[in-house]
């Protein structure tokens, strides 16, 4: 098969295995900068270009689009969809995960394990807010942020207030969230391919931090999940619509506790943890689904 993986750098350790894996399982993969495709709209005959020349088609996309560029990657992904490639990840899906109130909102309505959230527009709803999710210590997020950037803790009401009140100021979207004392700063990153946890790390927390991403300093090694953590992170990934994501969970005293869900997680970290080959079982998922027009959510995008 012809395999377009959409990244911005072919040098990124997820782009790279997934060539890698492409290449091993006799398939051509092709690596597009999402931002230098551009596309010709055109009744009947969609093309996509870049650099100068139209792309051919492609049997499979794999997106490893960036949340900074979700709306623009996403219009490129749809573009491929519409030419009949069949996405590992559906546009569709990827908007909805990258929507956190959204995300939060459909796991809530399918019933799957969650902190506590809120959501509120005025500054005078903040004392109503704070007590609907426990009070505090409690986790205040930008809607935007990913990467542990914009999650602010706040241990005290008072600190909540002044965050909240800050935020609110600068007119940015935030939800404020539970704090799960006893998961002790860390969560379990579940792998999900097709409908199998394939690979889970647990993520700690440096001394001081809550925040458990591997980008923010946290550690990740080899862990042992638990039946109805597995059952979680598959249900989560199936409600976004999402054939590959990374499902992070929280160990709480009510049971796993879905804290995001992610549509391009990063092979580097749960590879290295795990020694599973993340990205050959990506590949063979794609052997096993792809086909021509099997965009399930074609036309209701």
């Amino acid at each position: 098969m012809k395999i377009a993986i959409l990244s911005r750098n072919k040098k990124l350790y997820s782009t790279r295995r997934l060539v890698e894996a492409c290449e091993q399982h006799g398939h051509e993969p092709v690596v597009i900068d999402v931002l230098r495709t551009y596309m010709n709209i055109a009744s009947n005959n969609p093309e996509a270009h870049f650099k100068g020349e139209a792309l051919p088609h492609f049997d499979a996309v794999i997106p490893r689009i960036g949340a900074s560029v979700t709306f623009y990657g996403t219009a490129v992904l749809r573009q491929f969809e519409m030419m009949g490639s069949y996405p590992l990840n559906e546009s569709v899906a990827i908007s909805r995960s990258r929507d956190k109130l959204r995300s939060a909102q459909l796991l809530s309505r399918k019933g799957i394990g969650m902190p506590n959230t809120g959501f509120a527009h005025n500054p005078d709803d903040i004392a109503d807010l704070i007590k609907m999710v426990g009070g505090a210590p409690l986790v205040i997020k930008l809607l935007e942020g990913t990467q542990g950037i914009g999650v602010v803790l706040a241990e005290t009401k008072k600190a909540a207030e002044s965050v909240l009140e800050a935020f609110m100021g600068l007119k940015v979207n935030i939800m404020v969230q539970e704090y799960i004392k006893e998961a002790g700063g860390a969560d379990i990153r579940c792998l999900v391919v097709g409908d199998k946890v394939v690979a889970a790390m647990k993520r700690q927390a440096l001394p001081g931090e809550f925040r458990s991403n591997l980008h923010r300093g946290g550690s990740a090694s080899l862990v042992k999940i638990t039946p109805a953590e597995r059952a979680t992170a598959i249900k989560a990934a199936k409600v976004m619509g999402l054939n590959v994501a990374g499902v992070d969970v929280l160990r709480s005293e009510r049971g796993p506790l879905v804290m995001e869900v992610n549509s391009s997680p990063g092979l580097e970290g749960i590879e290295t943890a795990t020694g599973k080959d993340v990205a050959s079982l990506i590949i063979q998922c794609i052997e096993k689904n792809a086909k021509p027009n099997r965009t399930r959510t074609r036309g209701q995008g």
